[in-house]
């Protein structure tokens, strides 16, 4: 029988107890702190008779130790874990409450909002109080979620402006887990960057791979890398042999000229997700890291994280001027097929299902988008992704998308979900947006909008006003860059607003 995650993270503690698994910059964590921690956490879950069994809690908080400590602690209970992060708007965190409808609400962080009489929540002051307790016995390992039940729960952006909640379950995490201990060079006791919030499923190709492999997680926080100053100071301090991020993240490390082999000697292997690895920032690094290992990825959020690699070396930048994703794992199928979901020839473009241990079993709480998105090939679970990929021999390439879903800096985003909300604005008649695409790459997001009867006597005044009251009601990084004031939007033969139009015309 497979071993659960936390029997693997019980044998690692064992090993070696005090080796360092989370490391904030001011402080050091051990794994036999995390254990005991997450212990305590467990136990106090467990206690709580009227908390539902086997049901998600919401946990919100930035890249705290405290946060892992609440992972393994739902873990240990039999919870899955939903992950929001600190800077989620108010009303997007009630969207994914009411969608989730979690047995409880754990906050590392103060919530910015008021949560029903009827929630169980543990807000930080108990928290703390919980982690002070007396030494506690552990539960049970046979408590601990495995199989198919829910270990995270991932929220995601929705076509109609309603975030999707992705299921993963145990048996999903120790596909993708396995994979990457056999087929990247990670090694043992090695120290991950830690960048991404724990709310973007990236944070998962650091998070497990490293705790998994008796690595240390390196975190940096959105305050350093927002702040370049800040930024370049902290990195070289960092010590790092495994870098985990996004390409733009990397494009905004390059533009210092000291990153590179001879300032960052430790810096061994870099794995890439979230979106397209351009070849120019490949080529790059591979100049500034020339022995370092230069991978590139692909994967969902419903296929957990990652399902393809390749490793990208400057034979590979010559030869490709748009770099493959790489080879599917092992135990994972991606198929190509047309709108009828029937095969296509070989060497034909398709939109990429993946079949595999590794999908989710659907949206929670949303069994309209989950028979939409999911369905069984041969009795094993499989996604549609709306992708459109190629495959050179058994190297797959990703060729675009068949609707408006972008990543822009890693993160996914419906379009149609920012201007369901740009529509929600008071100043806001009708609105849409496209993105302003460079090198196959999505730069930014450009909005469209026809603009209701207004004082302001300047465009920027409208935008300032309409960016004031969209705030609340969208991520950070689904905010458009540039702004343009139409009469009305250009439509379709059909009637639909002419989107594709609007994206020829941003980029032409």
């Amino acid at each position: 029988m497979t071993e659960t995650i936390i029997e693997r993270l019980k044998k690692m503690t064992e090993r070696n107890p005090d080796a360092i698994c989370y490391d904030d910059g001011t402080q050091q964590y051990s794994f036999e702190l995390l254990m005991q921690q997450s212990d305590k956490v467990a136990s106090y879950l467990n206690q709580q008779t009227a908390l539902t069994k086997k049901a998600p809690i919401l946990v919100f908080g930035g890249l705290q130790f405290e946060m892992l400590i609440t992972f393994l602690g739902c873990m240990k209970a039999g919870h899955a874990y939903i992950p929001v992060d600190g800077h989620t708007p108010s009303e997007r965190l009630e969207q994914i409450i009411s969608i989730a409808k979690p047995a409880m609400v754990i906050s590392i962080e103060d919530l910015p909002i008021a949560l029903e009489t009827k929630q169980l929540k543990i807000d930080k002051t108990t928290f703390f109080d919980v982690l002070d307790a007396d030494k506690v016995l552990p539960l049970p390992l046979s408590e601990a979620v495995q199989g198919d039940e829910n270990v995270y729960i991932i929220f995601t952006s929705g076509t109609t402006g309603v975030p999707k909640g992705v299921q993963i379950s145990h048996d999903n995490l120790i596909s993708f887990s396995e994979w990457m201990a056999n087929d990247f060079p990670l090694g043992m006791n090695k120290r991950f960057l830690a960048q991404a919030p724990f709310s973007f499923d990236l944070s998962v190709m650091d998070l497990y791979p490293s705790l998994l492999s008796g690595g240390t997680l390196v975190s940096l926080t959105k305050e350093v890398t927002t702040n370049f100053k800040l930024l370049f100071e902290k990195l070289p301090t960092l010590d790092l042999n495994v870098w985990v991020s996004t390409p733009s993240f990397m494009d905004i490390c390059l533009m210092e000229p000291h990153f590179d082999a001879e300032h960052y000697p430790s810096l061994e292997t870099f794995l890439f997700c979230g979106e397209e690895l351009t070849n120019r920032t490949a080529t790059l690094l591979n100049d500034r890291f020339p022995k370092a290992a230069v991978f590139n990825t692909y994967g969902p959020t419903e296929a957990t994280v990652a399902i393809t690699e390749v490793l990208i070396t400057p034979d590979v930048t010559k030869e490709y001027p748009r770099l493959p994703i790489g080879r599917v794992k092992s135990d994972t199928e991606v198929i190509l097929v047309d709108e009828e979901l029937n095969q296509v020839a070989s060497g034909m473009p398709g939109e990429m299902v993946i079949t595999g241990p590794s999908v989710s079993k659907g949206y929670l709480n949303n069994p309209e988008k989950t028979a939409e998105a999911f369905y069984q090939i041969d009795g094993v679970q499989a996604y549609r992704t709306g992708d459109i990929g190629k495959y050179e021999g058994d190297q797959l390439f990703y060729q675009g998308r068949i609707d408006f879903q972008v990543k822009l800096h890693g993160y996914r985003i419906e379009l149609e979900d920012i201007d369901h909300n740009i529509e929600q604005v008071s100043y806001v008649k009708a609105a849409t947006v496209v993105p302003k695409i460079k090198d196959h790459k999505v730069q930014s997001l450009v909005a469209f909008v026809v603009a209701r009867e207004h004082d302001f006597e300047k465009n920027y005044q409208l935008t300032n006003a309409i960016k004031k009251e969209l705030q609340p009601l969208i991520m950070d990084y689904m905010m458009p860059q540039k702004w343009n004031y139409v009469e009305q939007l250009p439509l379709t033969q059909n009637g639909k607003v002419d989107r594709k139009g609007l994206m020829n015309e941003v980029n032409s």
